[in-house]
């Protein structure tokens, strides 16, 4: 996948190029179509009614129209860019219905997420240390923001429904005089029934972008 958000496309963990985006979403289309629709959205946990399925990816809501199964921000009814358009369709794509777990994994311990777990941690806890520091306050402040959900995990935690049935949590850790501050963005342990790892991957990455984003925000 690439980054970042809406509108734009930058290159990331997985080098692909819009072109490779554009082919994979296409890809997606052509198996969703052989589908039946109302299977699809129940395995996925979205609305279907009328051609149209719709879900929010972390309160944002978003649209697939069908026959063509093409993927439109509900906030500015525009089209999205391949990136969102692959990682919604991979979503839609994937998804059995699987219940959620309730246990919390971390990236290394999803389908080989160890291969990839080094420079997932770089784009998505480092980041978070990088912009929060010692500042807890400021986490929490981001977190509540965005609708996050308290858990009793590290020195702060919170659980957040990136897709309707793709949970994550950023975690963060205070550091002392030996030891720097940590964070990690883990996974319910359901989520490889839902996208493939490199798209949870980016899933986690959109969660860091919108809590440093809200911490900006005044």
């Amino acid at each position: 996948m690439t980054t970042k958000d809406e509108g734009r496309t930058t290159k990331d963990e997985g080098r692909k190029t819009n072109e490779d985006l554009v082919a994979q979403a296409n890809a997606l289309r052509a198996a969703l179509r052989a589908r039946e629709p109302r299977e699809v959205a129940f395995n996925a946990g979205v609305e279907f009614d009328a051609g149209v399925l719709r879900f929010k990816f972390y309160g944002e809501p978003y649209r697939v129209t069908l026959p063509d199964w093409e993927v439109i921000a509900e906030a500015t009814n525009k089209v999205c860019n391949p990136y969102y358009a692959a990682m919604f369709l991979y979503y839609l794509h994937t998804a059995d219905g699987t219940p959620r777990s309730g246990k919390w994994i971390s990236f290394r311990e999803l389908p080989d997420g160890m291969f990839y777990h080094q420079a997932y941690q770089g784009y998505s806890g480092n980041r978070l240390v990088k912009a929060f520091g010692d500042r807890l306050d400021e986490f929490e402040r981001a977190a509540q923001k965005l609708g996050g959900m308290k858990l009793a995990l590290g020195d702060a935690a919170y659980a957040f429904d990136a897709l309707p049935r793709v949970h994550v949590a950023a975690v963060y850790y205070l550091g002392d005089e030996d030891f720097p501050a940590t964070a990690n963005v883990l996974f319910d342990a359901s989520s490889s029934h839902y996208a493939p790892t490199d798209v949870l991957a980016s899933v986690g990455r959109a969660l860091v972008d919108r809590l440093i984003r809200a911490a900006s925000q005044k």
